[in-house]
């Protein structure tokens, strides 16, 4: 399967195509049985696999064998792939994005940010001059075969906001993301000048850019959407939950399946299984 020439499709298609942040396999899992695209976040794998803030922790090899995992759990779905820098120099950028591809990555993201990198929300960014990204980023495309690839830049100042997007949008990157942006009105002068160029907007709960609606980002010319942090976020206050309901019981577990509301290992096997299900002639739709 030509996984990144489907999300290319995908993507092309009438309205903005939403991809679900993942941070491990269980909460792909879940995700997986209401969007058909998944994206993996370099904030969530940095706070599940490592317990560590997004500023630059990631190993490749920790990342490449993830997404072998979800590929093999997952074989239809979209499957996005934030790289933040390339993890190094444009040698192992290329490299990186050749394993991925062999692992069945539908796609890549590749910043522009210099070391010590950050969340793309986060304050402090410190981009690379333009043209050693665009050096860089050339040499990722030559690199990929099908694979598809989403030029972002990092800068924070309107002018050099717009000038590297444009930019951007002249390579032969298939979409464009500046990370963190403001404001609606500055989204606008980005789609302007980005021209037909796909472009991809990234929503993290608390961070820098408006929250907005699939229906908000069709009208806004948005092509693609990630949700960075939607299970991560909500595993976190559930556990907090958990926590302090079990405390408060004085160790007694609660209630599952039929005599209660909370996912007990009945529920939890169901979901698991599914990850074999899917690779039976049966049982091969995903959702719509």
């Amino acid at each position: 399967m030509r996984y990144g020439q489907a999300l290319r499709d995908e993507i092309a298609a009438e309205g903005t195509t939403p991809l679900i942040g993942v941070h491990d396999m269980y909460a792909a899992s879940i995700a997986a049985g209401h969007y058909n695209g998944l994206f993996v976040s370099g904030f969530g794998f940095a706070a599940s696999y490592y317990g560590l803030p997004d500023i630059g922790f990631i190993a490749w090899p920790d990342m490449a064998a993830f997404v072998e995992r979800l590929r093999g759990a997952f074989p239809r779905h979209h499957l996005l792939v934030d790289i933040d820098d390339g993890y190094g120099d444009p040698e192992v950028a290329c490299h990186v994005v050749q394993r991925l591809e062999r692992a069945g990555a539908s796609g890549v993201i590749l910043e522009d940010q210099k070391r010590p990198r950050r969340c793309g929300h986060a304050d402090g960014k410190l981009v690379l001059p333009l043209e050693e990204y665009l050096e860089k980023l050339d040499l990722v495309l030559a690199s990929r075969t099908d694979l598809l690839v989403v030029a972002r830049t990092d800068a924070t100042e309107e002018d050099d906001i717009l000038r590297r997007a444009a930019a951007l949008a002249e390579t032969d990157a298939d979409v464009v993301l500046v990370d963190g942006v403001r404001s609606v009105d500055r989204l606008r002068r980005i789609r302007q000048v980005i021209g037909a160029k796909p472009l991809l907007f990234n929503q993290i709960a608390g961070g820098k850019s408006p929250r907005l609606s699939l229906t908000e980002l069709t009208e806004l010319g948005v092509d693609l959407a990630i949700y960075s942090t939607p299970c991560l976020f909500a595993a976190h206050r559930a556990m907090e939950t958990a926590m302090a309901e079990l405390k408060y019981t004085d160790g007694r577990l609660p209630a599952t399946g039929d005599t209660g509301g909370e996912v007990g290992v009945k529920e939890a096997t169901e979901l698991l299984a599914r990850n074999i299900s899917r690779h039976h002639p049966a049982h091969q739709a995903v959702p719509a």
